[in-house]
């Protein structure tokens, strides 16, 4: 805990962004850093609470309170080392994480929760700032060997943690960059991505291993990994996009896109690497932009659009709108539904609640307006509420169903099984080994299905435990 008092002396305060008409003319991030001595102010506000619920919406298993109160006395240094205790990467989490310690925070029962992401950012930036984050070469060797099929912050979070282990790692990931959705699907102005470079470098002094560029089941055979390495951790990702008007009139239209090739082009723009082979420009500038789905893969193409110079953006939600403020006794500490206004909606976006799409208009082939109708509560269509809108591009940000095969899970005669409305390997949550009695390992989104980065640092980290006992019979890595 901070100060006994601080909760009552000092209100919540977090950081402030770049005005609207100044963040929009560019692609840095436009957070503007909130300043060490009110950060210590912050952290005394985290109280005596007796059971930290906090703990409750950290699947990190961050020692939340335990760093509040280092900061609070001044101890950055070891704030930072118990931070690291238990998160890979808290200048990630510190910059695109939702949060859920927050709304489980026994101060959001008066919506004044600590600033936890805040300080948690604070912390690991000025660490990294100072040179106390440094490689952590593992001792001595185990002779075992890893291979990890994908570098997002699952694969990410295991190589580092088996490498320190003492296991020669290797990464193997189809694009230029490590990183995954990390690298290129969340735009730069929320994460720039000198943030992965930097943990790639400490990773490569550790003994961590990349070969970038190389697609599994292109370059390399899955089964040639299984026979060559020790053990085979599958972290590919969930990135297979929903699609729920295959078959709505004039879905083959041009300008009809899925969020990530039109977020992934303007990362690769943004960084000056060149699109893939075969890549059709999407470009947002001049249009009228449409982004079916409300979550935060919409969200980025709000802010996307507006920047590439979108004429209006418009944001489709098929639910109703929440409410502003949620009901505490029933939600609290469990993340609760309510209205949430990203910062890209606050660009300039208008955003519909409770419509659902039926079709698309063009005219010579390309896409010209969409058609929606209005819904009730059951989401089913109110009769006399049949509009359209004017639409010159079309994205998609629905979610993803599951993992693309890419040669890889047939080669290994795997196959993935329904987890709710995803799609995952079939690896449980004690020991991530997949069915067979073989040295399969499968963590993070493409065993749990879509969802947040905390849990694919968690999977990351929980994989390489398990893979670690695997090998060696017994293991120190923390779960």
């Amino acid at each position: 805990m901070g100060k006994p008092t601080g909760f009552l002396e000092f209100e919540r305060a977090d950081r402030m962004y770049e005005p609207v008409e100044k963040r929009i003319k560019h692609w840095h991030e436009f957070v503007v850093p909130l300043g060490e001595p009110k950060v210590k102010t912050q952290a005394s506000r985290c109280m005596d609470c007796g059971i930290p619920f906090c703990h409750t919406g950290c699947p990190v298993n961050n020692q939340i309170p335990d760093w509040n109160d280092l900061v609070f006395q001044g101890d950055w240094k070891t704030a930072a080392l118990n931070l690291h205790s238990t998160n890979n990467f808290p200048e990630v989490t510190g910059r695109i994480c939702p949060a859920p310690c927050e709304a489980a925070c026994t101060l959001n029962i008066d919506d004044v929760p600590v600033t936890i992401k805040t300080i948690e950012c604070t912390i690991a930036d000025k660490a990294l700032d100072a040179g106390w984050i440094t490689a952590l070469p593992p001792e001595k060797k185990t002779g075992k060997s890893v291979a990890i099929v994908g570098s997002g912050p699952a694969g990410l979070a295991a190589a580092q943690q088996l490498a320190r282990a003492g296991h020669d790692v290797h990464v193997y990931e189809k694009n230029a960059r490590p990183g995954g959705l990390l690298t290129y699907g969340i735009p730069d102005f929320k994460m720039e991505k000198q943030i992965i470079a930097r943990r790639q470098a400490q990773m490569e002094a550790e003994g961590v291993v990349f070969h970038l560029n190389v697609a599994v089941g292109r370059d390399i055979s899955a089964a040639d990994l299984d026979a060559k390495y020790d053990a085979v951790l599958l972290a590919m990702g969930s990135e297979t996009p929903f699609d729920f008007f295959a078959n709505a009139p004039g879905r083959d239209l041009d300008g009809i896109h899925y969020a990530m090739d039109f977020l992934t082009q303007q990362n690769r723009r943004v960084a000056g690497e060149a699109q893939l082979p075969g890549t059709k420009e999407i470009s947002a500038k001049g249009k009228n932009v449409i982004v079916i789905g409300g979550g935060d893969t919409g969200s980025d193409c709000i802010g996307t659009s507006i920047r590439q110079g979108a004429k209006s953006v418009t944001q489709f939600e098929i639910m109703p709108k929440p409410p502003v403020r949620e009901n505490k006794a029933l939600s609290w500490p469990n993340w609760p539904l309510k209205l949430r206004v990203s910062t890209s909606q606050a660009e300039g976006a208008d955003v519909e609640y409770s419509v659902s799409t039926t079709g698309f208009s063009g005219e010579n082939g390309r896409v010209t307006a969409i058609n929606y109708v209005h819904v009730d509560n059951k989401l089913q269509p109110v009769p006399g509420t049949e509009t359209k809108l004017d639409a010159d591009l079309v994205l998609f940000a629905m979610g993803f169903s599951g993992p693309t095969d890419g040669g890889v899970f047939s080669a290994l005669g795997l196959e993935p099984v329904a987890r709710g409305r995803f799609k995952g390997l079939d690896a449980n949550e004690q020991d991530y080994k997949l069915p067979g009695g073989g040295k399969l390992f499968a963590a993070g989104d493409v065993r749990r299905g879509q969802s947040l980065v905390v849990w694919a640092i968690r999977e990351g980290r929980q994989a390489a435990s398990a893979i670690d006992t695997f090998l060696m019979g017994t293991t120190t890595l923390p779960r």
